[in-house]
């Protein structure tokens, strides 16, 4: 397991520096994550409950990108490619597979308010305009498994 959890934090660490620097991530990265994280968290559960967390945080994931497609084109009156990012999309179906849903849904949005808080501390340094959105999560998720396997978080996969 320990290079299961090594794989997924340099994955983790790729798209962070990767959308931080280039605003491009490569595609193959979102399966090794939704690989590696599977294999963590299906090892915590018995299978028909991992089978019901994944299609839970998958509903999650589509009814959020759903909204954001629909507040694009109809209030912003812009397609979704110039709101949302694919990698921001892939990166939120492959954290669909990384913890039991009550978790999930609680790591995502902290997630998205840490990305919020990050970009904005950090927007006076920053050229650009967009927000490197899958990169702040990966940092996030990355940094809460890691805080998990040292002790820090003691309970992620029980709720």
């Amino acid at each position: 397991m320990i290079i299961i959890k090594l794989i997924l934090l340099i994955t983790f660490g790729a798209i962070f520096w990767q959308d931080k620097k280039e605003r491009l991530v490569h595609w193959f990265l979102f399966p090794i994550i939704a690989f590696c994280s599977g294999i963590l968290i299906h090892k915590n559960m018995i299978q028909e409950l991992f089978f019901l967390t994944l299609i839970i945080n998958l509903l999650f994931v589509t009814s959020l990108i759903l909204v954001i497609y629909f507040y694009s084109k109809f209030k912003l009156k812009t397609s979704i490619i110039n709101t949302f990012g694919l990698g921001d999309a892939l990166l939120f179906i492959a954290l669909s597979f990384t913890f039991s849903s009550v978790s999930f849904l609680v790591l995502f949005v902290f997630g998205l308010i840490f990305s919020l808080i990050t970009h904005l501390a950090l927007k006076p340094k920053i050229k650009q305009e967009t927000v490197p959105l899958a990169g702040y999560l990966s940092l996030f998720f990355g940094l809460t498994y890691l805080s998990h396997w040292i002790g820090i978080l003691p309970t992620l996969y029980t709720f």
